[in-house]
């Protein structure tokens, strides 16, 4: 499966590169357990990020980000077989779990959850 790992990026960073930096590395952290499973991780950010530095944006804080972030992920969730939501308050994630619960992708909470994983994963 293509799994789409959604959490906090930049929410309550209040722009703060750093911490947008370890968000990132938290959302990364599932992406092995995820992969030795046999799946293929995917997060919206290793897209738009890119997306957004060609299009010569500062950022999350580029008014391109609107037209960029949200829609990035929207776009790869027509092409995920999965979801797995990690802990934190994130508005973009809660909007992931909600488009892939509407066209009936399985939505998963911890990493044990997601077939192939590790019982002990979490």
């Amino acid at each position: 499966m293509l799994i789409l790992i959604a959490g906090p990026y930049a929410s309550g960073t209040n722009g703060d590169p750093e911490l947008m930096a370890q968000n990132l590395k938290r959302l990364e952290e599932a992406a092995w357990p995820i992969f030795q499973a046999g799946h293929i991780p995917m997060i919206g950010e290793w897209v738009a990020l890119p997306v957004l530095a060609s299009a010569s944006a500062n950022g999350v804080t580029d008014p391109l980000e609107s037209a960029v972030m949200y829609p990035t992920a929207e776009r790869l969730l027509q092409h995920c077989d999965a979801v797995l939501r990690l802990p934190g308050d994130s508005r973009g994630a809660d909007q992931d779990v909600s488009i892939a619960q509407n066209r009936g992708i399985p939505v998963y909470y911890s990493l044990g959850e997601i077939p192939g994983a590790l019982a002990s994963a979490s």
